[in-house]
This record gives structure tokens, sequence and C-alpha cells, in this order.
């Protein structure tokens, strides 16, 4: 019997990200950026998912000021998983509030289950940007909206040698691709009313105050969550993923896009 994969997101890895985003972020930006992604759209009374919910922040924050029917939380990973349950329980949310953890590949969900689908710089993880968004738009209603946000890269040609460094120091597994390659795998899914949103500039700078943080006040308590030793590797992290943010090889967008009303789960989906 095979053994099943470290989780790349585990308890070490979840207490620091906490410690620098908060308590349920694994992602920067915390619910001011959440509710950017989200402004306009409706979610009141609809049934909602949250792709690469990591440790519950986000699904909890989309169920408290958003007020949807129901919002399932969905990870690959048992840890994040563990801990946004604890949390539901904690803000007495588990009437409304569902984690959902599945392996790796296609969505575990029925078609047509969702008016809404939101993920935050989860999908990075995907190298098949066309299988995921096809299996995005199958299990979306018709008329159903898909809002997020990722981190993409500026070209789809070899990493320079900056993102080679950047990838390597993060150690995780990053699919990252282009705006482009997004919008030509979602207009193929069969979405419509896409449109993506460059956060290089913003992010440009919340990391490097980020990385102030980590070096300075944030330290300590930091180091009391997960050690020194964790600290400064991500520190050496923060500090080569400015250098492909500053070079804008590295391009957190936003996502959004429209499911048409009156279409099937994707068999008449365009082929281009």
């Amino acid at each position: 019997m095979s053994v099943p994969p470290a989780p790349e997101y585990d308890d070490l890895a979840i207490r620091f990200l906490e410690a620098l985003w908060g308590e349920g972020y694994l992602s920067p930006g915390g619910p001011e950026e959440v509710d950017r992604i989200l402004e306009g759209r409706a979610l009141e009374g609809r049934t909602v998912l949250d792709i690469g919910c990591g440790s519950g922040g986000i699904t909890l924050h989309i169920a408290e000021r958003y007020a949807p029917a129901r919002i399932v939380g969905f990870d690959v990973e048992r840890p994040p998983i563990e801990r946004a349950r604890r949390y539901a329980e904690e803000r007495g949310l588990t009437e409304t509030v569902e984690f959902v953890e599945a392996p790796p590949g296609a969505l575990p969900f029925a078609d047509a289950t969702f008016d809404v689908i939101f993920s935050k710089d989860a999908l990075v993880h995907v190298a098949d940007k066309e299988a995921v968004f096809a299996d995005i738009f199958r299990i979306l209603k018709p008329g159903g909206i898909f809002a997020a946000s990722d981190w993409l890269t500026s070209h789809d040609g070899p990493p320079s040698d900056r993102m080679k460094a950047y990838l390597e120091a993060e150690g995780l597994s990053f699919g990252m691709a282009s705006a482009e390659r997004y919008r030509r795998a979602m207009k193929r899914a069969g979405f419509r009313d896409i449109a993506t949103v460059d956060r290089n500039a913003w992010y440009r700078e919340q990391a490097r105050a980020e990385l102030e943080r980590l070096k300075g006040p944030l330290y300590d308590k930091a180091a009391a969550a997960v050690g020194e030793a964790y600290v400064d590797k991500n520190i050496r992290t923060w500090t080569a993923m400015l250098v492909v943010l500053d070079s804008a090889e590295h391009r957190p967008t936003h996502l959004h896009a429209i499911k048409p009303a009156g279409t099937d789960s994707g068999e008449n989906r365009p082929d281009a």
C-alpha cells in the first residue's frame, strides 16, 4: 500500500502562516482582500463553494458577512481541514458551513451544485488549468458566479533563474501560468464575461511589509510558534519572492467569470 505524501500545509506551516496573516488565513490580504474579490457580487441565500479553503478563515468570513444559505470549504489536505472544522465549531457556524476533504483530482461534487464558486490563491497548486476550469464549470449552476484570486506569472515560458530560486525556496507544488492561459482555459470551459485584475503592485507592497514584520516585531511571536529556523527559512523565501514581484514575473491576479444561464454542465462548451 502506498504511503500518502506528507501535507504541504502541515501544522507547522499553518501556525506560521496564521501568525503572519491571521487566524484561519493561509494567504495574504485577510478579509479585506476577500471583500475586494467579491465586491458587487450577491451571495445572500446562495450555495457557495470555497476551493482550497485551507484552515477556514475565508469560508467563515463569507458565512458571517455574506449570509449564504450554505457554504462548503474544500481542501485536499487534512491538517487545515481539521483546524477549519474546529474554528467553525468555536464560532457556532456548523449549521451553515461544511468542510470537505478529498484527494487531488476531480472535484467531489455533483454537476450544477453551486451558485457561487470562490477560490483564494489555491488553483496555483493545480498544473492543469484547463481541467480544473472545466470541472469548476461543471459543478457551477447555469448563471453562476466564479470569483477568485490566484498567483500567476507574466508568461508561460520557462521560469527565469530568479523565479526558479523563489520556487525552490517556497518548496510548494506551484503550477504557475499566465493570465492569458487562465483566460483561455476559462473560455474553453464555457465561461463568459471573463475578467482578470492584476494585483502585483498591491502584493509587492504587502510582501515587503510582511518581510519587515518577520524580521522585526513579528519575529519573536512567530519563532515561539514554529521555531527560529522555520522563521529564518521563510525570511529567505520572502526575500526571494520580492525579487520576482519587483520584476513583475510573479503576478497575483483576481479572476472573475460567469457560467451562462441556460447552459448544461459543459457538454456545449466551445472547443476554443
